[in-house]
């Protein structure tokens, strides 16, 4: 049965695929900048409504991200969690009110503006992460090096980029193949064994990995140098594709919307929303 790529480009025969890696590099920094700076609430739940909806258009299923999902959903808790530790009258700061729904000891109390914040917060990743993810599965490597070079990124720095994003499905293979080596050995990786002995016999895999790993970029970086790559100051892209205009009406509508949200933000005076004015 095949498996599923992790954060591997997805051939889909969509719009969003087929806007250029430029135009999509563009509309992704633009996002990130409002969604950074932001911190009103309303617009970046609008910003969460929009990525949704783009994920939609995508066609990548949700099972062919799920284990990233849950990971950074992982990361998103520890962080609430750590936010709540260490500034637990944060959002009391920020909104001027002090609302205790639950008094937890002396120096700690659950309260709404607290949640807020901390939901703000939450919905920010969300702004984010679709996005992003959205912007790995649907650019191909070679062709985001070229949007980067397009940038004036050096070149030898964006193919460095696109070698990395090809590299992850090869490492998932050799993982694959290494633990099913090992397997065969009686090495026992099933849920059958307890969590410490299969963390133990997972550790036997990462030095073949390693290795494995190390060999294929000594070849890689061998066959690079015996070919003068980095000897010219430019190079041509074999990946790179025109811009056209549904790229320019990409980037466009992603321009309107970053400038609308911002405007929003700060007609406020503030780039948080505050309900408990």
């Amino acid at each position: 049965m095949a498996r599923t790529v992790i954060l591997g480009y997805i051939e889909r025969d969509t719009l969003i695929h087929r806007l250029t890696g430029l135009s999509k590099l563009i509309g992704f920094l633009l996002w990130s900048v409002a969604a950074m700076i932001s911190f009103d609430t309303r617009m970046l739940a609008l910003l969460v409504a929009i990525s949704l909806w783009l994920f939609g258009m995508s066609k990548i299923r949700f099972k062919e991200i799920a284990h990233v999902f849950y990971f950074i959903l992982f990361l998103m808790v520890i962080n609430a969690i750590f936010i709540f530790i260490f500034s637990p009258e944060e959002g009391v700061k920020i909104y001027g009110t002090r609302t205790v729904l639950h008094q937890l000891t002396d120096n700690y109390a659950i309260t709404s503006e607290q949640l807020f914040y901390q939901a703000t917060v939450v919905l920010k990743y969300f702004t984010i992460v679709p996005i992003a993810l959205l912007f790995i599965l649907t650019t191909q490597p070679n062709e985001f090096a070229a949007s980067l070079n397009a940038i004036f990124v050096p070149y030898s720095i964006a193919y460095s980029v696109a070698i990395a994003l090809r590299y992850i499905p090869d490492v998932q293979r050799d993982y694959r193949n290494i633990s099913r080596a090992q397997q065969a050995r009686g090495v026992d990786m099933s849920k059958k064994a307890n969590a410490f002995k299969r963390l133990r016999n997972i550790a036997s895999i990462i030095l073949p990995l390693v290795l494995a790993s190390i060999d294929r970029i000594n070849s890689i970086s061998n066959a690079m140098e015996l070919r003068g790559f980095g000897k010219k100051p430019k190079r041509t892209w074999y990946s790179a594709r025109p811009f056209k205009r549904r790229d320019a009406i990409a980037v466009a509508s992603c321009a309107l919307l970053i400038a609308f949200v911002l405007v929003v933000t700060w007609t406020n005076g503030s780039r948080f929303y505050n309900p408990f004015a």
